[in-house]
């Protein structure tokens, strides 16, 4: 893959302040909650133009692309934005804390030649229309890119990272931790020799998106129609696979709106492809030890192969749904891979969600009976508390997916369903933005 250097557009402390206060998450795991305390945070914050409100009275003339346009041309006008003199690529440094232990992750930012999907740039999940759309209209509105794509590459030597630990030794242009204690800091990598071993490394790397698939195909749908030729690249996020502080959490499922969902029922159809093993409980401190037990034997699964679930209702017991024969996968999606075949959430999807409770895909679609919630550490017990209180019929926790099904899925030319992944901690926007 075709690499360089740019010159990005980065928030000048001088004007706008602290920086930290000006990056914004990706737009899409922003709620409206969090949205308002960006907007009041910084009067320059990226969420401005990342996710923009929206009001009634918006018209072709005035609405959240426009305005978008509005504050990026005004915050270059005034100086809060400001344009690096040299070329640099970035490096980008996340700390961050996992269980008690201390992860580092290393990742280079730089502009990319934009690639259709294939042997060279390989998707993961598929995307939706209405994301697409939306980030469609602003790139059009703004002719720049403000979120990171992140990537996925492979190299056992290490290239990138050990120019990346270099520049980490200097000082850094940003450095800011988020409220979820992950400290982010980017570096300027300009020296001739290190951009080119960069270029060069990755010269002939296939790369994986692990996060940003509808900005990318964002990306190949707005350089096809625009002549400019900086349309042609992207501003992407690169990551080595090898590294150590690559982490990938799970996506677990609640479900809701289900008429005649009987949990009773379930646990008994699960019975038909599942070995099915109840951990029940009758007050707080038996609950903890059989949620424990259930997710400990779920970990189990995975560290043998296996695809298995905890499922709860409610209902006095935590539930391990483990598969009994992956002959059944074989048989329910036959047109699929092996690679896809073994995937936890597509045994999920078609064996339980579709076949037994009827959420076929059209249903994940509208996500009307469907929410995805992501594995931060609060997640389980947050989870369980809404199905406590009647605001959910059952929850649905999995284990993250392996690297190695990853590249599977990916080298067969296909995709996983949608929220099969959640790679932490998120990348965050307005670190550098790229304008066409």
């Amino acid at each position: 893959m075709e690499v360089r250097a740019f010159r990005a557009y980065r928030f000048d402390p001088a004007v706008v302040g602290d920086v930290g206060d000006c990056i914004a998450p990706p737009y899409d795991v922003i709620s409206e909650e969090q949205q308002e305390r960006l907007y009041a945070q910084n009067e320059h914050n990226i969420v401005r133009i990342s996710r923009a409100k929206s009001f009634a009275g918006d018209n072709d003339a005035d609405n959240q692309y426009t305005r978008a346009r509005g504050y990026l041309n005004d915050w270059i006008s005034c100086g809060a934005l400001k344009q690096d003199s040299a070329e640099a690529i970035y490096g980008y440094v996340q700390d961050y804390d996992l269980g008690g232990t201390a992860l580092q992750r290393l990742t280079f930012i730089a502009l990319a030649k934009l690639e259709d999907f294939g042997k060279v740039v390989k998707p993961h999940e598929e995307t939706l229309e209405k994301p697409m759309q939306d980030r469609l209209n602003l790139t059009r509105a703004t002719a720049a890119q403000f979120g990171l794509v992140f990537m996925l590459y492979n190299d056992e030597r290490g290239i990138a990272d050990r120019i990346i630990e270099g520049a980490a030794a200097g000082s850094a242009l940003i450095d800011f931790t988020d409220e979820q204690g992950v400290r982010h800091r980017l570096y300027a990598i300009t020296a001739r020799k290190d951009v080119d071993a960069i270029a060069r490394m990755m010269r002939d790397k296939s790369v994986i998106i692990a996060d940003g698939h509808h900005r990318y195909t964002t990306g190949l749908m707005y350089s096809r129609e625009n002549s400019n030729p900086a349309a042609k690249y992207q501003m992407l996020a690169f990551t080595n696979m090898a590294h150590e502080g690559l982490t990938v959490l799970a996506t677990h499922r609640l479900i809701a709106n289900l008429d005649g969902f009987d949990m009773k029922k379930l646990i008994a159809d699960l019975g038909r492809n599942f070995k099915v093993a109840a951990m029940t409980f009758d007050d707080e401190e038996s609950k903890a030890d059989a949620k424990g037990e259930a997710l400990a034997r779920m970990k189990a699964g995975m560290d043998k192969g296996g695809s298995a679930f905890v499922v709860y209702g409610g209902d006095g017991a935590f539930y391990l749904a483990a598969l009994k024969d992956s002959l059944a996968m074989d048989s329910a999606v036959p047109e699929r891979s092996a690679a896809y075949r073994s995937l936890d959430v597509a045994v999920l999807h078609k064996l339980i969600l579709e076949e037994l409770l009827g959420i076929d895909e059209q249903c994940r679609v509208k996500g009307e009976n469907l929410e995805y919630v992501k594995g931060t550490p609060n997640a389980v017990d947050d989870s369980i508390a809404r199905v406590d209180a009647g605001e959910k019929q059952a929850a649905f926790f999995m284990n993250p997916i392996r690297m190695s099904q990853l590249i599977g899925v990916t080298d067969a030319g296909e995709r996983m369903p949608q929220k099969s992944t959640y790679f932490y901690p998120k990348m965050f926007t307005g670190l550098t933005i790229n304008k066409l």
